[in-house]
């Protein structure tokens, strides 16, 4: 954890985009994505595969990322170059995708404790990113 400019980042979870289907891989119709969650321990990984014609930047279909939790989304992206939303993919989770150098960095404003986040994405309970058009 640390604090820059009065917001407070906390370690979430890394972001890895692939090729390869997974087991258990959940489709966001939005964003033409499949989302799928790696069997680890000490740090929580979701691989990201991306159909073509996926509406999301290039940058976060190539490059590996990082999530933070932040104290105040709002004032974390004050001056950042925003790739993606702010927007909530999960209902109670606000999320926004920022370019830092050559790298997208994904910022997490949510009062849901880890076990409520991780349970909705996988079951797509109240969870609008998952939900099928």
């Amino acid at each position: 954890m640390f604090k820059r400019a009065g917001v407070t980042y906390e370690f979430h979870h890394m972001g890895i985009p692939t090729e390869e289907p997974r087991a258990g891989e959940r489709y966001s119709a939005q964003f033409r994505m499949y989302t799928s969650d790696a069997d680890c321990e000490l740090v929580r990984v979701q691989y990201h595969r991306f159909e073509a014609g996926s509406t999301l930047p290039e940058l976060m279909r190539t490059v590996p990322h990082a999530a933070f939790k932040v104290s105040d989304l709002a004032k974390a992206l004050e001056g950042q170059a925003v790739l993606l939303g702010p927007y909530e993919p999960i209902d109670g989770f606000r999320v926004a995708v920022i370019r830092d150098g050559e790298v997208p960095v994904e910022l997490i404003e949510t009062a849901l404790t880890d076990e409520q986040v991780w349970s909705r994405a996988k079951s797509g309970i109240r969870a609008s990113i998952y939900r099928q058009a």
